[in-house]
């Protein structure tokens, strides 16, 4: 973090807080809502988004996706595209719940299940972490997830989270419980550049590297939108 001492460096400044190495994340568009409505509506998503599969209509999808991402009070949602020529929309990330005094917020990301296992995800949750130490102060950012979803566990655990325990048996599908994981991150954590588990920022961007790689040969050998889905449970 550096101080801002001219116009030209507040420029930069926010020119790059909301851009990644894969992905920049920008305000929801009118022309957005179409697709965002038709991944909130995937029933085969909404069993790792939530506690039960009920698809939205899509006025319903629309209405939502618009007051999630209208970044009015302290309730932030954002699209994530690529950095490509001409950027592809991929999915929409969410902080939400953010209380002044203590300064905590909510995480949580939905791809489209095309956009699976290309880094997209892990390289979004890298820059809303950041954004959230850096723009809004945030001390806290927490978030849940599916036990049955190690993708998003993994993405999760490369931007800093650790597994902070579980709500036991907390969500129902198909007659059986699961878990609720529960995983945060404390900016002092964010700050020092290590992960969760002490290791140092390189080993885990090597690390980053070498799973990447390994989802990217899986995906050659699956077809498009088999994966897990990576996103947290949301409201």
């Amino acid at each position: 973090m550096t101080e801002l001492t001219d116009v030209s460096g507040a420029f930069g400044y926010g020119d790059s807080i909301l851009v990644g190495d894969r992905v920049r994340l920008r305000g929801v568009r009118e022309d957005d809502l179409a697709t965002l409505a038709k991944w909130e509506m995937d029933p085969g998503r909404m069993a790792t988004l939530s506690s039960r599969v009920a698809p939205p209509s899509e006025a319903t999808a629309k209405e939502r996706i618009a007051k999630w991402s209208a970044n009015e009070k302290d309730d932030l949602g954002f699209a994530i595209e690529t950095l490509e020529d001409p950027p592809v929309l991929v999915g929409l990330i969410r902080l939400w719940g953010a209380r002044p005094k203590d300064r905590c917020a909510t995480l949580g990301i939905a791809l489209g299940r095309e956009c699976i296992g290309r880094g997209y995800g892990t390289d979004a949750m890298r820059v809303i972490v950041g954004y959230g130490f850096r723009e809004m102060g945030l001390h806290r950012i927490q978030l849940g997830v599916a036990p049955f979803n190690p993708a998003g566990i993994r993405a999760y655990q490369k931007a800093g989270f650790v597994e902070e325990g579980r709500l036991r048996e907390s969500v129902l599908h198909d007659g059986r419980w699961y878990d609720e994981v529960l995983m945060s991150i404390l900016d002092h954590e964010w700050e020092s550049g290590l992960s969760g588990h002490g290791r140092p920022a390189l080993l885990v961007m090597l690390a980053s590297c070498l799973e990447l790689l390994a989802e990217l040969a899986e995906g050659l050998e699956s077809p498009a939108g088999a994966g897990p889905c990576l996103s947290a449970v949301s409201p």
